[in-house]
C-alpha cells in the first residue's frame, strides 16, 4: 500500500521556480522540485550518512519513505556458514600447492606465449563469500490529504542536511533528516512556518523489507520506541535497530502524545498534539572486526548490539538534547572535516535550475563549472559521511538496497579510487581503512599466504568483511581472482597517510607493521625470470586485473611493489624499527627486480613483460598506467633507479604511457561503460598535462555516467542502474590532479615537486584552491584568473608548513618553469607568488 501511495505523490505536486530559502546561499547543494520515484532508488534517491549507518530518501511529502543501511549488516561469513574459511586452502594443501605453483611457472616460462590457460587448482569456491544488506525501511506518514505546492527537496552540502518542504492547504511543512557521526545516530525531524500543531503522525517499519532476507520483528521497547530485530538470513548475522520519538508542543499548550501500539510482529508509533517530533535511530549488528583472527577462531562475532544501542540512543536522545543543539553538534563535525579546504572553479551558484536539470542539460566539453563544482563537492560529501564508521566506504559508499549488492559491494581493485583525494584535500576519514586492511585482511592472509603460496612471512588477500583472502573460483581465466597484488595499492595510502600528515605515532602503531608486512610477501613472491633470463626478479603467476593473460612480470604488479619497497626505504627512518637485514633485503631485491616499464611494438607501454598488447584492447582498468596515475614510478620515471634494457628516458616512457592511454579509448568499450574508468583515465591525461583530453574526459564522465541524483551509474540507462560510487570518489581526485599534483618520488633526497595548474581547462578561467594539503606536512593556496594554459595569470600563491615536518627539499612548478626552490621548515610561510 505504501509504495504505491509514493508512487501517485508525484502526480499531486505543483513546483516551484527558484531554490527554497533554506538551500545554502553558497549554491553547494543539490536540489529539485519533485519528489524521487520509487523504482528510481539510483537515480533519484538522495544519501545521508555518519559512517555507521546511512540511508537514502524518497522526499515524499505527506509519507516520506527512509530506506536504510547499518554499516556491518552483510550476509555470507561463518555467520552463515559455521566452516567458512576466507576461501583458503587447506593446511595439508600447502605442498601441493607449492609443487603445483612451481609447476604452472615452469609452463609459463617455457611456453611459446609466456602465458598458461588457467590455475585452477589454485583457487578455490568462494563459499558464503555475502554481500551488503539493506536493512529496510522507515515510513513516516502525516495524516494529510489534498494537493501539495511549493515543493521542494535539497542536500545541503554546506551543513550536510536533507531537506524537504511543501505547502498543503494553507501550510508549509518542512522536514529535516541527519545522520550525526558524534551521536552514531540518525534523526529525522518535521515541523511547520508558522509552529501550528502537525497533524497526527505516525512512523513505522516496512515488513516489505529487502528481497530474500527474514521478515524482522517489529515490537514496542517502550511508547515512543520501535525495537527492530532480525537476521539477514538464516542462520546469519543478527542485526538491531531502536528508533524513538521525541515530540515538542508549543508554549501553554498540552503536552504531545506519542504512544507505540503492537500487531502481531509488527508496530507503530503514534504522535498526535506535536508542534514538532523528530525520530531518532540507531542500529547495529554482532560483527565485531577485532574477532577475525585465529585467536577468536575467525569468527567475527560480537555481543549482541542490544545494550550499545541503548546507551547510544539514551544519550541521543536526553531531555536536554533538542533538535537544534543535535543538528548545531552534527553542523560543526561536518565541517571539521570538510571546511579547511576550498575550491572555486569560477562558477555562479544557479539558483533557478534544479539539479536534474542542470545535469539533463550538461554537455561533453561544454560542461558547466557551477555542476562540476557541486559534483567534486558532493563526493567529499559522500566519502566523510561513509568512511567514518568501523568499516571503511565500500563499493556503496555506505548506500544499499536489497539482499545481493552489486559485486557484493566488495573491496576489491576499486576500493583504492575510494580514497585517491582524501589526503590532498585534508580530510582526515582514512583510519577506518587501515583498521579494515589490520583487522580483516591480515590475519587470515597469513594463512593464504602460507597455505597457498608457501610463503612463511607476511600476509596476501586476493577479499569483504569476514576476511576472504583466498584466490576464488569461478572462471577458467582467472581474470578477478589471481591478483595478490590487490592490497598493494592499498599500501599507497598507507605510505600517503603518513607522508602527507607526519602522524610518527600512528605510523610506528599501524602504518609500518602494515608496510611491513606487506613487502614482507613480496620479498619472498619474487622469483628469478627464468624466461628471458634477464637477471631481474618478477611476479609469476600475474595477472593484469580483470585481463585475461596468466603470465610473468605483470607491469601493474612490478610498478606496485617497486613503490612498496621505496615506502618501506623512505619510511624507515620514522618507523622505530631495528630489522637491518629486512631493509638490506628490501633494497637487495629492489635493485634486482624487474620494474614493470617496457615499450613494445608498437610504441606501448606493455601491460606484460610479453610484449602482447593489443592496440584495440579497449579494457575499462588502466592497470599498467598506475605508475602514471595515482602512482608515480612512471611519471618520476628515473633512469638511475629504474633502469631497463632498452635504457628509457622518461620522456620515451610518458610516450609510451599516452600511446597507451590513447588506445585504450575513452572508457566505453566491449566490455564495460563505468564512469569509474572515464575519470581514471581523465587523471591520467591531467598528469600528461593534456587540458583538453584532461577536461573531455572529465565532462564525457558527468554526461555519460551520473544520474540526476549525481550517484555514479556503472552504465548509463534505466531508471535504476547499478549504481557504483567509485566514479563519486574518483571523480574529485581527476579534477584536482587538474589543478594540482603531488606525485610521490622514489626517496626523500629526491626534490619532491608540486606542480600549480597543470592541465587547467579554459572551461575554468578563474578559481581558486585554499587549504591542499601536500607531502610532508605542507599546504599550498592559490588563486588563478585569465583562462588556461598561457593565457592564466596565477595571482597568488603560498606554500606554509606545520609545526611537524619533513625538513626536505620542494620544488614549485607552474607552466613549466620553476617558480621556487626551497627546504621545508616547520613553521614556514612563504609567498611566492
Amino acid at each position: 500500500m505504501w509504495m504505491r501511495r509514493t508512487a501517485v505523490l508525484a502526480t499531486m505536486v505543483s513546483t516551484a521556480a527558484a531554490a527554497p530559502s533554506a538551500f545554502p546561499s553558497s549554491g553547494n547543494g543539490l536540489w529539485y522540485t519533485q519528489p524521487g520515484r520509487f523504482e528510481a532508488w539510483s537515480n533519484d534517491w538522495l544519501p545521508v550518512g555518519n559512517g555507521y549507518l546511512a540511508a537514502t530518501l524518497l522526499g515524499g511529502t505527506s509519507q516520506e519513505v527512509t530506506q536504510l543501511n547499518i554499516e556491518s549488516l552483510w550476509s555470507g561469513g561463518p555467520f552463515q556458514d559455521p566452516n567458512y574459511n576466507g576461501g583458503n586452502k587447506l593446511p595439508s594443501d600447502q605442498a601441493a600447492d607449492a609443487q603445483a605453483i612451481q609447476q604452472i611457472r615452469q609452463t609459463i616460462f617455457t611456453s611459446p606465449s609466456g602465458t598458461i590457460n588457467n590455475i585452477n587448482q589454485l583457487r578455490t569456491d568462494a563459499g558464503a563469500y555475502g554481500s551488503y544488506v539493506g536493512a529496510g525501511y522507515l515510513l513516516s506518514s502525516l495524516d494529510l490529504s489534498g494537493s501539495t505546492s511549493n515543493y521542494f527537496r535539497w542536500l545541503d552540502l554546506d551543513s550536510a542536511v536533507h531537506g524537504t518542504q511543501w505547502t498543503q492547504g494553507s501550510t508549509t511543512f518542512m522536514r529535516e533528516t541527519i545522520c550525526s557521526h558524534p551521536t552514531q545516530a540518525c534523526t529525522q525531524h518535521i515541523n511547520t512556518s508558522d509552529s501550528s500543531t502537525l497533524p497526527t503522525l505516525t512512523y513505522a517499519y516496512s515488513l516489505t523489507v529487502e528481497s530474500d532476507i527474514p521478515i524482522p520483528t517489529v515490537s514496542c521497547f517502550d511508547d515512543s520506541t520501535l525495537k527492530i530485530t532480525g537476521t539477514v538470513s538464516n542462520p546469519g548475522m543478527a542485526f538491531e535497530m531502536l528508533a524513538r520519538v521525541t515530540a515538542r508542543a508549543s508554549a501553554g499548550a498540552s503536552s504531545p502524545h506519542v504512544s507505540c501500539t503492537p500487531s502481531g510482529s509488527n508496530a507503530t508509533l503514534t504522535v498526535n498534539g506535536a508542534q514538532e517530533a523528530w525520530i531518532t535511530w540507531v542500529g547495529g549488528t554482532n560483527y565485531d572486526m577485532d574477532a577475525g583472527d585465529a585467536a577468536h577462531g575467525f569468527s567475527f562475532r560480537g555481543p549482541d548490539p542490544h545494550n550499545a544501542l541503548l546507551s547510544l540512543l539514551t544519550q541521543a536522545t536526553s531531555s536536554s538534547a533538542a533538535y537544534d543543539a543535535l543538528r548545531a553538534v552534527h553542523v560543526e563535525d561536518y565541517a571539521s572535516v570538510t571546511a579547511p579546504f576550498a575550491l572555486n572553479l569560477g562558477q555562479t551558484p544557479d539558483r533557478n535550475t534544479p539539479t536534474d536539470v542542470l545535469k539533463a542539460q550538461y554537455k561533453t566539453d561544454q560542461g558547466n563549472a557551477y555542476l562540476e563544482w557541486v559534483l567534486f563537492n558532493y563526493g567529499r560529501y559522500m566519502l566523510t559521511s561513509s568512511a567514518r564508521g568501523v568499516l571503511p566506504a565500500n563499493l556503496q559508499g555506505k548506500w544499499g538496497k536489497d539482499s545481493n549488492n552489486p559485486w557484493g559491494a566488495d573491496a576489491n581493485i576499486n576500493l583504492q579510487m575510494n580514497y585517491w583525494f582524501a589526503e590532498l584535500t585534508g580530510m582526515n576519514v582514512v583510519n577506518s581503512l587501515f583498521d579494515y586492511i589490520e583487522k580483516t585482511w591480515a590475519p587470515r592472509g597469513t594463512q593464504t599466504a602460507q597455505y597457498l603460496y608457501n610463503i612463511s612471512q607476511g600476509w596476501v588477500t586476493h577479499n569483504e568483511i569476514f576476511g576472504h583472502t583466498g584466490m576464488k573460483a569461478g572462471d577458467g581465466t582467472a581474470q578477478s581472482s589471481d591478483y595478490p597484488g590487490e592490497y598493494t595499492p592499498s599500501m599507497f595510502h598507507v605510505w600517503d597517510h603518513f607522508d602527507f600528515t607526519q602522524d610518527v605515532n600512528w605510523f610506528k602503531a599501524q602504518g609500518w607493521p602494515l608496510l611491513k608486512s606487506a613487502a614482507q610477501f613480496h620479498l619472498q613472491k619474487l622469483i628469478p625470470d627464468l624466461r628471458f633470463n634477464d637477471g631481474t626478479l618478477v611476479v609469476s603467476p600475474c595477472s593484469s586485473p580483470e585481463q585475461a593473460p596468466i603470465t610473468l612480470g605483470c607491469a601493474h604488479a612490478q610498478q606496485v611493489i617497486w613503490q612498496l619497497f621505496n615506502a618501506i626505504e623512505k619510511g624507515f627512518p620514522a618507523s622505530g624499527d631495528t630489522d637491518t637485514a629486512f631493509l638490506d633485503e628490501v633494497r637487495s631485491k629492489r635493485a634486482q627486480m624487474d620494474k614493470g616499464i617496457h615499450v613494445g611494438s608498437w610504441g606501448q607501454l606493455q601491460e606484460w613483460k610479453v610484449d602482447m598488447d593489443s592496440p584495440t584492447d579497449m579494457h575499462r582498468h588502466l592497470s599498467h598506467l598506475v605508475g602514471l596515475y595515482p602512482g608515480y614510478a612512471l611519471t618520476n620515471y628515473d633512469p638511475s633507479a629504474q633502469s631497463t634494457s632498452q635504457h628509457l628516458t622518461q620522456a620515451q616512457v610518458l610516450a609510451a604511457a599516452e600511446t597507451s592511454l590513447i588506445h585504450r579509448g575513452d572508457g566505453t568499450g566491449p566490455d564495460a561503460d563505468s564512469g569509474w574508468e572515464k575519470v581514471w583515465r581523465a587523471a591520467c591525461w591531467a598528469q600528461l598535462q593534456n587540458s583538453s583530453e584532461f577536461y573531455h574526459e572529465l565532462s564525457y564522465a558527468v554526461e555519460r555516467n551520473f544520474a540526476p541524483n549525481l550517484f555514479s551509474l556503472y552504465s548509463p540507462g534505466g531508471e535504476d542502474a547499478i549504481f557504483q560510487i567509485d566514479a563519486n570518489f574518483g571523480y574529485p581526485a581527476a579534477l584536482l590532479n587538474g589543478l594540482i599534483q603531488t606525485p610521490d618520488v622514489a626517496s626523500v633526497s629526491d626534490v619532491f615537486t608540486v606542480i600549480v595548474l597543470p592541465a587547467l581547462p579554459s572551461n575554468w578561467p578563474r578559481g581558486y584552491l585554499h587549504g591542499a594539503r601536500v607531502r610532508g606536512g605542507v599546504s599550498v593556496d592559490f588563486e588563478w584568473t585569465g583562462g588556461s594554459g598561457a593565457a592564466a595569470t596565477l595571482t597568488s600563491l603560498v606554500v606554509s608548513a606545520g609545526d611537524v615536518v619533513t625538513s626536505r627539499q620542494m620544488r614549485v612548478m607552474y607552466e613549466g618553469k620553476q617558480l621556487a626552490l626551497f627546504e621545508v621548515k616547520a613553521g614556514m610561510r612563504l609567498q611566492i607568488v
